[in-house]
């Protein structure tokens, strides 16, 4: 789920990060078990009803559903947000049944032992486009590169700048309105992880911080609109997107601490959405 915030973060002891680790793997549990739902007549609904299984099976408590920011939309629905096509981020479960072609979105939320884990992942409907395949690919391969910047004494600009030379270069759009955050004790808290930026600006980076990057690009314009259920952000030129997120930890020296995995979905799925 994708926020703004501004301030700082707290720092993480080994401890916590294990904690925090724990969240990430239920919630990529969770994306893997959703995985083998994926497929054209499945509505979104039902989709959400795999992950909730998956989350309170292993005594976690969803974590966006009841969750209300204060935008007007009221509490969000669901345990998973489910976006579709030109739907950005946020999506609310329902009736919509999926078709061959479609992107689709899930990112979901958990709360275990008093600790968060937070990640989405753009699935591919049966048979998408070669553009389609694309973007996945390019928000992907952006997201990786992000990571690869969450690094001791680096800035949070470095994280953005990556993410949007990446996907600029290739034409696609870097949503300004909605950022990757902070996460710990709370879902979402006081440090924005913008997805575009200068190098060497915004906050330090510090060995101890846990935080959620993920890319929100779009095959068109950047920028988005939110629907009239309050919740729901899609692209003003009816574009599709695509939307990736990894919890990551920063490490004192070294390369982040990588807490969600893509791997059993991967499994699930015989590869990446768009080989």
């Amino acid at each position: 789920m994708a926020l703004r915030f501004t301030s700082s973060t707290p720092l993480k002891t080994a401890a916590e990060v294990e904690k925090l680790r724990a969240s990430a793997r239920l919630v990529s549990n969770a994306l893997a078990e959703v995985a083998a739902y994926v497929k054209p007549g499945v509505t979104t609904q039902a989709l959400d009803e795999v992950a909730a299984q998956v989350l309170l099976a292993a005594g976690g408590r969803p974590a966006f559903q009841g969750y209300d920011p204060g935008w007007g939309g009221g509490p969000f629905p669901g345990v998973c947000c489910i976006s579709v096509n030109d739907e950005v981020v946020h999506g609310i479960p329902g009736g919509r049944e999926l078709v061959e072609g479609d992107l689709v979105t899930v990112d979901t939320g958990v709360e275990l032992d008093g600790f968060f884990g937070d990640s989405a992942y753009t699935f591919a409907v049966g048979k998408v486009s070669d553009e389609a395949k694309r973007l996945l690919r390019i928000t992907y391969e952006a997201l990786a590169k992000g990571v690869e910047q969450a690094v001791n004494g680096r800035r949070v600009g470095d994280i953005g700048y990556a993410v949007q030379q990446h996907c600029e270069a290739e034409g696609f759009g870097v949503v300004r309105q909605l950022v990757g955050h902070s996460i710990g004790r709370t879902l979402h808290e006081g440090l924005s992880i913008p997805n575009y930026g200068r190098r060497g600006h915004g906050a330090k980076l510090k060995g101890g911080m846990t935080l959620c990057i993920e890319p929100m690009i779009t095959a068109g314009a950047y920028t988005v609109d939110t629907g009239d259920d309050g919740w729901t952000v899609v692209t003003t030129d009816g574009s599709p997107a695509a939307h990736y997120e990894h919890m990551v930890a920063i490490r004192d020296s070294g390369p982040p601490d990588v807490l969600t995995t893509f791997e059993p979905i991967e499994r699930v799925l015989g590869g990446v959405p768009f080989a």
